[in-house]
């Protein structure tokens, strides 16, 4: 996908997911919805609030359940105080990224904790190191298959950006664990900016990146 092009969608069991890109620095926006339902889940209202708010309106009018940032970094929210008012949505981000924000999130995210969207069941997973509170979104489809929402945490070919060798190490210990160490490589991976990925593709290469550092 490129800035300014069309939506795509991925009809997954029991959902489905319309990924679309905004802004000059290729962010995804993700919109995951209940087919049961059609509650819907809006992840990182990134940038460009006209685009989105027609997506919204064109795919599930009315029925944001909910407004997840993955972390605090402005090109994830430039359009989040707009697009909260325009859907009356409640938001949510990991409490150590929520003071950022421009918009105080109505829920404050925890490791572990449980997001229901209709009949879709998310898990917020806490990554450290891009950003103290940056967050991931696993789902699991009514197939048993997993979809990551990644965020800027990781990307095809790496982990994300971190600040030093302490947050590399962090980001690193957690993607690993939390990620390749749980789930299989038939996960889809989707990032905050550009392709998706799976945990197949980029498993081989885990310590290539472990070697390369930050």
């Amino acid at each position: 996908m490129s800035p300014g092009s069309n939506p795509q969608q991925r009809d997954i069991p029991g959902g489905r997911i319309v990924k679309m890109s905004v802004g000059g620095m290729d962010n995804n926006c993700y919109l995951v919805q209940c087919t049961a339902t059609r509650a819907a889940l809006l992840i990182d209202a990134a940038n460009e609030p006209d685009r989105i708010e027609a997506l919204i309106t064109q795919e599930t009018p009315g029925r944001i359940a909910l407004i997840v940032t993955t972390h605090l970094h402005r090109d994830h929210w430039w359009a989040l105080k707009d697009i909260a008012a325009a859907t009356s949505a409640p938001t949510a981000a990991h409490r150590l990224d929520a003071d950022a924000l421009p918009i105080r999130p109505d829920r404050l995210l925890d490791d572990g904790d449980l997001i229901d969207i209709g009949d879709l069941r998310f898990e917020a997973i806490h990554l450290r190191g891009h950003t103290p509170g940056s967050v991931a979104l696993a789902l699991i489809d009514d197939s048993g298959a997993a979809h990551l929402f990644t965020g800027d945490s990781l990307f095809p070919g790496g982990v994300g950006k971190t600040a030093g060798p302490k947050e590399f190490a962090s980001l690193y210990a957690d993607v690993t664990q939390k990620i390749f160490d749980r789930y299989p490589d038939d996960a889809i991976v989707y990032p905050g900016h550009g392709d998706d990925t799976t945990l197949g593709t980029e498993r081989p290469h885990l310590a290539e990146w472990r070697e390369r550092g930050w």
